[in-house]
């Protein structure tokens, strides 16, 4: 498995969402994504959907493209990594 799914797979949280009050995203299939952020308490949902992108952010919740993700949070990664030597 490569590491960053095996990260995720050993860092993963199940949990129960209840439907959101109101629409979120134009897709409402997408909505779900949303109630598991607001339950789980997180600053971020990354995805690739078009439809959960366009919200932009709500309730303080940033939605991140999977390259925006990295550029924001794993490019510092790596610069520590160069530097360490």
């Amino acid at each position: 498995m490569c590491p960053i799914l095996t990260l995720l797979a050993s860092s993963a949280e199940v949990v129960e969402a209840t439907a959101l009050e109101e629409g979120v995203a134009r897709d409402p299939d997408d909505d779900k994504f949303m109630a598991c952020a607001v339950v789980s308490g997180v600053s971020v949902v990354v995805s690739g959907d078009l439809d959960l992108q366009s919200v932009g952010s709500w309730k303080g919740i940033r939605i991140l493209s999977p390259r925006q993700f990295v550029d924001e949070y794993l490019s510092d990664l790596g610069a520590n990594e160069d530097t360490a030597d």
